[in-house]
Order: structure tokens, then C-alpha cells, then sequence
């Protein structure tokens, strides 16, 4: 970036009005339902993602993005992706672990979350982080209205059973708005989890 003044942070629907706000978690991720298989707390591995690669191998940084009146801030540099704060951890017993990143930017091209366009459903994507590893098996992709994303479409859900969730932007841009329609929503179960 050099000497050049660094770019504005840009909420989660990626433009910088009309974002949808992000619900807060109904229940704590630290006091999961109990249940027949499930994990003493002190036998579970988890951990804050630090790296996802999608599928080809294309990898990419995840910087934390938390909530700033009520709206997900990601990373300003596109190659770059935010995981929500609010969300679950990778390796959790339940909850959604949401990672979000733009898909382009005026300034910078295209974004990393780009290659989500060509995701499809039964492949891998993978968590690194604090040296483990976690992998998780597409089962949907889905475009979903902006104005409904945070309210309708469960992306933010944390009492739903363990999964990632990748947003970014999809449909028409709204030039006179400064963004996209639309999200794509690319949902992921666990298929599993390493030191």
C-alpha cells in the first residue's frame, strides 16, 4: 500500500450504505447442548480461522471483523477475507463459523471471494489456523437478496449444527447505491478436524 492513504473500511455488504445489520448470537458458543457424541468441552479443538483455501488451492489471510453498529466490517484489502467475530469458531460444536470478503473493488480488481462464483457443491474448503486444520464439504450454494441476508437466509445462525459459511456479493450492481443486489451464500459441513 506505500504512502498512498488507505482505503476505507467497507461494511459487510461490501458498500458503504444499505448494508443489512448482523444479528447477535442467541446463545453462547462456550455452553453447547448437550448430547449423546458430543465432545467433553476439554476434548474439542477450535480455533479463530486464520487462513482458508477454496478449492484449486487458492489460499488467502482471515483478519477478524467485528460489528460496528450493528453491520460487519471486512477487510479493506480484497485479498483478504474477515471472519465474523460473533460467529463460531472452526472445530465448534455447533454454530456457523461466517467468513465474508468482497468479490471486487474499485480500487483494487477483483477480491479473493471472486472464486467462489466457481465453487461447486461436494467440494473441500479448509481452515488453517493456530497450527490445525479443519475441512468442510460444500452441500449448498444459494444467491440471496441483500436486504434478506442477516434476516432470512440463516447465514448467521448459531444454534444450527456446526458449518462454514462464505459470503460475498452476486446479481446486478446498483451503481447509484455502490453495490451489489445480491449475496452468494456457500454453505459447508465439517468432514473433519486435525491438530
Amino acid at each position: 500500500m506505500g504512502s498512498a492513504a488507505p482505503a476505507p473500511t467497507t461494511t459487510f455488504g461490501f458498500a458503504t450504505t444499505g448494508t443489512p445489520s448482523v444479528p447477535q448470537p442467541s446463545t453462547p458458543r462456550t455452553a453447547p447442548p448437550g448430547g449423546i457424541g458430543t465432545p467433553a468441552p476439554s476434548q474439542r479443538i477450535r480455533f479463530v480461522p486464520e487462513q482458508v483455501v477454496l478449492p484449486g488451492g487458492a489460499n488467502a489471510s482471515v483478519l477478524t471483523a467485528t460489528t460496528v453498529n450493528g453491520q460487519l466490517q471486512v477487510p479493506a484489502k480484497a485479498q483478504n477475507v474477515g471472519w465474523w467475530d460473533g460467529g463460531a469458531e472452526a472445530g465448534d460444536p455447533y454454530g456457523s463459523v461466517v467468513l465474508a470478503g468482497h468479490i471486487d473493488t474499485k480500487t483494487q480488481g477483483l477480491g479473493f471471494f471472486a472464486r467462489l462464483l466457481d465453487v461447486r457443491v461436494g467440494e473441500v474448503v479448509v481452515l488453517r489456523g493456530s497450527g490445525h486444520v479443519a475441512s468442510y464439504r460444500v452441500t449448498s450454494i444459494a444467491s440471496v437478496r441483500k436486504d434478506a441476508l442477516a434476516t432470512k437466509s440463516g447465514a448467521f445462525d448459531q444454534t444450527t449444527a456446526h458449518r462454514l459459511v462464505l459470503i460475498t456479493c452476486t446479481g446486478a450492481y446498483n451503481r447509484s447505491q455502490g453495490g451489489y443486489q445480491d449475496n452468494l451464500v456457500v454453505t459447508a459441513a465439517p468432514i473433519g478436524l486435525a491438530q
